[in-house]
Formats: structure tokens, sequence, C-alpha cells
């Protein structure tokens, strides 16, 4: 169950292993083979993990710095859902990328991608992007998508009705969020003459409100 960045990873040969490219990966593949009971529905999963990436084909003047990574920290959430749920469970996600955004009073938007850009297992996608003052440009934070059945009729992954009846799953995943860029949106949004300002809502977890 390779996803559709296949040929941005990188691959160990010595040890037949790839490094994963997103948290998505491992995550879906603990359904493999595996029927659920539709009382085990929805199934939510939450992974911190970092994430490697080949960038291979990129060039011209967006390929340093934070625009193209090759290791990153990033939180994934990955949902299991019966396949009238999946649309209502996808709205959630976004509900929830968009709640830490506004938590962390960050300017940001929301893009509906077009077919050609979304990937080939994708049903639907949602990017979110954070302003970035010092490039002057918008920067994807969060990618939250519905695959509906591709990933589980591959994954082998389903349910068993009430009436006995199996079924394949939908799944959703998004990222909640890509790190590197939200510190440095952070660092160039609150940043002030006395110094780096946190945040409210991470001031609890930091033990102090600015950085001088």
């Amino acid at each position: 169950q390779l996803p559709d960045k296949e040929g941005q990873m990188y691959y160990v040969g010595e040890d037949n292993l790839y490094l994963i490219p997103t948290a998505e990966v491992p995550v879906t593949n603990l359904y493999r083979d595996v029927i659920l009971s539709e009382s085990q529905l929805p199934v939510k999963n939450c992974a911190y993990s970092a994430c490697f990436r080949r960038e291979a084909g990129s060039y011209g003047k967006d390929v340093r710095g934070l625009n193209r990574l090759h290791q990153f920290d990033k939180v994934e959430i990955v949902r299991i859902e019966k396949p009238e749920n999946s649309y209502a469970a996808l709205e959630e996600m976004k509900d929830h990328v968009q709640g830490l955004l506004e938590k962390l009073g960050l300017p940001w938007h929301i893009l509906r991608l077009c077919g050609g850009d979304m990937s080939f297992t994708s049903a639907i996608t949602f990017d979110f992007e954070v302003w970035s003052a010092a490039q002057q440009r918008w920067l994807e934070v969060s990618s939250v998508s519905n695959f509906e059945s591709y990933q589980a009729n591959r994954l082998k992954c389903r349910y068993r009705d009430e009436d006995k009846k199996i079924h394949l799953c939908h799944t959703l995943n998004g990222s909640a969020l890509a790190l590197p860029r939200i510190v440095a949106a952070l660092l160039e949004n609150y940043q002030t003459p006395e110094g780096i300002v946190i945040p409210e809502c991470l001031r609890k977890y930091t033990g102090f409100d600015i950085i001088d």
C-alpha cells in the first residue's frame, strides 16, 4: 500500500525498507486485511512522526528553506468511516485544522484542489495555507482528503454491518499540522521590537509569553 508519493520516497535497498513520506502510510496499514464491526466505527487515529521526501524533480526559485524539506515533523489525523458518514467526517477534520490555525492567530485560507492538483487516490482534497510575510506568499501547512473507498479497497479494510453484510470502509487523512512552516509563521507574525510574542494558547505549555 504505497501512497501516491512513491516517487518521492527514500528507499533503503539493503534492508528493503522505505522511509515514510507521511504517517498516513503506516497508520492506514494497521487496518490491512481487517474486518471491523459496525460498532467500532468511526476509527480515529492521531500520529506524530518524522516525514521524509526526496522532492525529486523540484527546481526553480521555490526549492530552498521551508519550501522543499527532505525531512520534517508532522501530526497526522486518520479516520476510517462508514461510507455514508465520510463527508461529515471530512467537515469535522477541516473544522479541527481551522480551529488550530485560529487559536494560533495566524492568517490563513483554505483551497479546494482541482482534479489536476489532487493525488489519484483522493476523491476530494482541501489545502490550508498560512501567509509567509518573508516570502510574500501562502505556504501549505495542512492537506485534508477523503479517499472514499480507494485506499480501503487496496487495503481490504472492511466492516460488517448488523445484517452480517461486509462493506468497504472509507478512509480520510489530514495534516494537523506541518510543524516547520507553522513555527516559521509564528516567528514572522508574532515578531515585535521586544521579541517574539508567544500565542496565548501556547503559553500554558511554554511557561512564558515572549522570547526576547
